[in-house]
C-alpha cells in the first residue's frame, strides 16, 4: 500500500516530469503518428511519382548508378533506395560538387527503364521522420530520453491513479473544465496503456543502445598509436569498382533471405571503397540485417544478421518494426496513428490540468479570509 505521502510525491514528478518535456513529447509523438505513413506521404506529395508504372522487374542497381552518374558528372553518389510497395521508383541521394558537406539532392530514377528523372517536388515524409528522429537537428539520445521520460510519466501515473479499472469509463461531462480534462487525460492512458510502454521501450531503446554501445567501444578498446590509425598510403588512388549487382549478389550470399531496402556508397571509385547493403530479413520482422563489402574486392567487411547473434541481436532488431509498425500493411499503420496520437494528447490535457490547477490556487490564494 502506498503512502499518501509517497503518493504525493509521485503526483508531484510526475507533474513536472510532463510539464518540461511536455512541448517535446508531444512534437514527438504527433509527428511519430503521422511517420508511420511517411511513404504514402511522400507518393503524395511527389504527384508525378505516384503515376509511374509499377515494373514488373526492376533494372537492375548497377544500371541505376551508371545512369545516375551520366546524369550529374562529379557527383558523388552516396544512397540507393530501391522501390518497393509504396514508391514505384528508384530514389537515391547524391552530393554534387561543392556542396556543403550537410547537403544532399533526392532524385528519383525509373524502375522500368532506369531513366532518371531528376530532383523529387518534396522530401516532406522525410522532414517528418528527421523531425521524429532527431527533432531535425538533435542528436538521437534526446529522443531516445524523451522515451525514459514517458516510462516514467507511464509508471507514476499507473500508481498514482491506482483504480485504473474503475476509471476505464469515467467520463464526468458538464462537470468542471479541470474535471473533463482530467478524466480525459486517465482514459486516453488508461486505454493506450500497452501502446505507450512499447513505444516508450522501444523509442528509448533505438536512442540510447547506440549511446551505450559507443561508449561501452570506446571503453573498452585498447587506444591505438597514430601510426596504426593513419590511412594506408594508397587507400586514396582511383581503383575499378565491381558491379553493384555482383557485390548485391554477394551481400545476399552472407545474409540468405536479405531483403535489400538500402544501398549505401562511401568513397565509391577509390581503393578504400565500401559499400553496405541493408534491410530485413524474408520471414521475419527483424529489421537490421547488414553486409558491408569493400567495393574493389568484394572482401566482407562486416556482417549483421539478427539471427545469428544471440537474444540482444533479435531483441534490437525488432525494435524498429515494433516502433514504426511498417511490417503489417495499412491497417496496422492506422492503428499507429490513431493510438499514437494519445501520448500527444496526454501532452496536452496534462498541461492543460496543470494550468487549471495553478490559476485555481491563484484565485484562492487572492480570495478574501
Amino acid at each position: 500500500m502506498v503512502s499518501q505521502r509517497s503518493l504525493s510525491r509521485l503526483f508531484v514528478l510526475h507533474s513536472w516530469a510532463g510539464i518540461v518535456t511536455g512541448l517535446l513529447l508531444f512534437v514527438v509523438c504527433f509527428s511519430g503518428s503521422v511517420v508511420v505513413f511517411k511513404g504514402e506521404i511522400d507518393r503524395w506529395a511527389n504527384p508525378s511519382l505516384a503515376q509511374l508504372p509499377r515494373a514488373a522487374q526492376a533494372v537492375s542497381l548497377s544500371v541505376v548508378l551508371h545512369r545516375l552518374e551520366l546524369a550529374y558528372p562529379g557527383a558523388m553518389v552516396e544512397t540507393i533506395v530501391p522501390p518497393d510497395a509504396i514508391s514505384p521508383a528508384y530514389f537515391a541521394w547524391l552530393r554534387e560538387p561543392g556542396a556543403a558537406a550537410e547537403q544532399r539532392l533526392k532524385v528519383a530514377v525509373r524502375a522500368d527503364t532506369g531513366e532518371v528523372l531528376g530532383p523529387v517536388d518534396s522530401q516532406l515524409g522525410q522532414y517528418l521522420r528527421m523531425l521524429h528522429v532527431f527533432l531535425f537537428f538533435g542528436p538521437r539520445w534526446i529522443v531516445g530520453f524523451l522515451g525514459v521520460v514517458m516510462l516514467v510519466l507511464i509508471a507514476t501515473g499507473v500508481v498514482i491513479h491506482r483504480k485504473i479499472l474503475a476509471e476505464l469509463f469515467t467520463l464526468r461531462w458538464g462537470r468542471s473544465f479541470r474535471l473533463v480534462m482530467s478524466d480525459l487525460h486517465k482514459s486516453a492512458g488508461i486505454w493506450g496503456l500497452g501502446f505507450h510502454i512499447l513505444i516508450a521501450v522501444t523509442g528509448a531503446w533505438m536512442g540510447l543502445a547506440p549511446l551505450f554501445e559507443q561508449t561501452f567501444r570506446y571503453v573498452s578498446t585498447p587506444s591505438r598509436s597514430v601510426s596504426a590509425q593513419a590511412p594506408a598510403k594508397n587507400e586514396g588512388r582511383q581503383v575499378a569498382m565491381l558491379p553493384l549487382d555482383d557485390l548485391q549478389a554477394a551481400a545476399q550470399r552472407a545474409i540468405p533471405g536479405l531483403e535489400v531496402r538500402q544501398v549505401s556508397l562511401r568513397a565509391w571509385g577509390r581503393a578504400s571503397a565500401r559499400v553496405s547493403f541493408a534491410g530485413g530479413l524474408q520471414g521475419h520482422m527483424m529489421s537490421t540485417a547488414k553486409v558491408e563489402l569493400n567495393a574493389a574486392t568484394g572482401a566482407q567487411l562486416a556482417v549483421i544478421d539478427p539471427r545469428a547473434g544471440g537474444f540482444w541481436s533479435k531483441v534490437n532488431g525488432l525494435m524498429e518494426p515494433l516502433h514504426f509498425g511498417d511490417q503489417g500493411g495499412l491497417a496496422l499503420k492506422c492503428l499507429y496513428f490513431v493510438l499514437g496520437m494519445t501520448p500527444a494528447w496526454l501532452s496536452i490535457s496534462g498541461t492543460l490540468i496543470w494550468l487549471d490547477s495553478r490559476q485555481q490556487r491563484r484565485v484562492a490564494g487572492q480570495a478574501p479570509v
